[in-house]
């Protein structure tokens, strides 16, 4: 570590530079490892919580799967969508670093409010216009659903087609049910609900103002054309992995060892260490994230207050989200859309409004060069919003047939929690990144690397194939219809090298890409296309769903028959789309005019 000696300790230091900058941390200014930690916390809190929550919507509220994952799509959509506001207000009142300790305190508090759910809903079942009572027991390692019908518990049993077998205790069947006409249910506080939305809106606030500011103060570090900058997010990101690993190891652990409460106090605990980082830094991040020059006033309070009247505004899109009604039958595609909740309308509409709006006035304002540049960025775009949808059933759907159908078992000597799963993402990207960019640089070096479209290309063949690689695994099952944990690390560690094709170029790409003049448009489309991209991830996994009872599936063989339909439909779909994206990438690399 380098420290300043040409300064005299009997006089003041007039030079208004900090002494932390020219301390270096591998190679970088000292800053960045600060950064990289408040990071990899921020992170941890955020991954923590996400690999619970689709799992406490479905098992503490015992929302059906329709409902919770249409929650957890629109959460994640926000999420994405907030940024961009956050970003503007602190480039233009607040200050990168002002905006990160709030928002880390907002997020903080969301995961705290998680931590009080109430008590666990009560499960019911409407068999006929009927209600009663069901209780879930653990049977040979498994939970089995029981229906109260005058003292006789029967045992629920779901069948292909629909149907259900009520078995009384000596194995006859004492009823058979008709499809439809057993409804599962459960008593849960709408004040808790209520409570649980306030929550995700406060979290989703809080990350509009943390997301994008802690990347913008890492860019202050160096100057402009200083070749170490590349390398610095490198390692800057590489503390969004590490954080994310360790997260949703512990964090799952925690929920499933003591309660729902302690996963998400973890989770608010990293995001206070991420605060304490930035509001505690012995000043070596002075001079940097300040707010802009030139402000004739604090415009802390008004943001502050505009943030805090933004949280009621998420909670009642995600209310009405919950509370959207079915599409009326026989409507088909405009009965859907009508049908579709506010922020659902919000989203389509928007993009569907700004794509070719922007290509109309870069049609009629830019070159004919800045035409064809913007119209290879929206390609771009576009795959991209397949990609994310497919590529984001990580938390939903693949986190449900995580607990329903797979043998969590780990060479016998323990069991991972369903939630825990999602950390081979983590796990592989960090493993994986360095490799990948040896690949690139060697391709590079010999002019063989590929081009962006073609990246984009093979990533979206990478998703499909991961998702065909786990229905392969479905035909391997047991006979107690799961499959083997290693079939789902499987498709992690594929759908991780197709992560590691897309994503790191693709921000950077369409900023490259865009006219001068509205590059931050660009920027909020991507972030709009992303967005779009999580909501509609939220749609197919509802099409995923499968019949519950007291938050467990009625037949583990047509969950099983479910979730390999659908994934073999979207890992299909995947590859059409990839191979599509290889077809055009010709084209599209013309269309770019040199950009790589």
């Amino acid at each position: 570590m380098e420290t300043p000696t040409d300064a005299s300790p009997a006089e003041p230091d007039i030079s208004h530079v900090n002494p932390a900058n020219g301390e270096t941390w591998f190679g970088h200014p000292r800053q960045l490892a600060r950064l990289f930690t408040t990071e990899m916390w921020e992170r941890f809190g955020f991954y923590g919580m996400r690999a619970l929550l689709t799992l406490y919507l479905a098992k503490h509220f015992l929302f059906s799967d329709q409902r919770t994952t249409g929650v957890y799509g629109g959460f994640t959509a926000l999420v994405y969508l907030t940024p961009l506001i956050g970003g503007l207000i602190a480039d233009r009142l607040l200050g990168a670093k002002k905006a990160v300790k709030f928002g880390a305190l907002v997020m903080s508090c969301g995961y705290l409010v998680l931590s009080f759910g109430g008590p666990a809903a009560t499960p019911y079942a409407m068999i006929d216009g009927q209600r009663y009572q069901v209780q879930v027991d653990q049977v040979s390692g498994q939970e089995q659903q029981y229906v109260v019908d005058g003292g006789v518990r029967l045992a629920v049993k779901g069948h292909d087609d629909g149907t259900v077998a009520l078995v009384a205790p000596d194995g006859r069947i004492a009823r058979e049910v008709r499809k439809g006409g057993f409804e599962a249910g459960g008593d849960r506080s709408a004040g808790y609900v209520a409570l649980m939305l306030v929550a995700l809106s406060l979290i989703t606030v809080g990350n509009g103002f943390v997301k994008p500011n802690i990347s913008t103060i890492v860019g202050e570090l160096y100057p402009r054309g200083d070749t170490r900058r590349d390398a610095g997010f490198t390692i800057f990101y590489m503390g969004i992995n590490l954080g994310s690993l360790f997260s949703q190891i512990l964090c799952p652990f925690l929920a499933v060892a003591v309660g729902w409460w302690a996963g998400f106090g973890l989770a608010a605990i990293g995001m206070v260490v991420s605060f304490c980082l930035v509001q505690f830094d012995g000043g070596k991040l002075a001079g940097y994230g300040e707010p802009p020059a030139g402000l004739t006033r604090d415009w802390s309070l008004p943001v502050f207050v505009g943030a805090g009247a933004a949280v009621p505004v998420a909670w009642f899109l995600f209310w009405n989200l919950m509370n959207a009604p079915a599409p009326a039958a026989g409507t088909g595609v405009v009965g859907y859309l009508v049908a579709l909740p506010i922020m659902g309308k919000a989203l389509f509409g928007g993009f569907l409004v700004a794509v070719p709006a922007i290509l109309a006035w870069s049609w009629v304002k830019g070159s004919r060069v800045e035409f064809q540049m913007m119209l290879a960025a929206m390609v771009l775009i576009v795959f991209s919003v397949v990609f994310w949808t497919l590529f984001e059933q990580a938390g939903s759907s693949l986190t449900l047939f995580a607990d329903r159908n797979t043998d969590l078992s780990i060479f016998g000597l323990f069991t991972l929690s369903a939630g825990q799963t999602q950390f081979f993402n983590a796990f592989f990207i960090v493993t994986l990144a360095p490799l990948f960019s040896i690949l690139w640089n060697a391709l590079g070096r010999r002019g063989l690397e590929p081009s962006t479209p073609v990246k984009f290309g093979i990533g979206l063949i990478g998703v499909g194939l991961g998702f065909l690689a786990l229905v392969w695994g479905t035909h391997h099952a047991g006979p107690d219809f799961r499959v083997s944990v290693w079939w789902l690390a499987l498709l992690y560690l594929i759908h991780s090298a197709a992560e590691l094709c897309l994503s790191p170029v693709g921000l950077s790409m369409v900023t490259k890409l865009s006219i001068p003049r509205v590059v931050g448009l660009m920027m909020g489309l991507w972030f709009l296309a992303t967005s779009c991209g999580q909501y509609v991830a939220g749609i197919v996994a509802q099409v995923a769903s499968v019949e519950t009872v007291g938050g467990q599936v009625t037949n583990l063989q047509v969950s099983l028959e479910t979730y390999a339909g659908v994934f073999r439909t979207i890992g299909i779909a995947a590859g059409i789309a990839g191979l599509v994206m290889l077809a055009l990438s010709p084209l599209v690399k013309r269309w770019m005019h040199g950009v790589n």
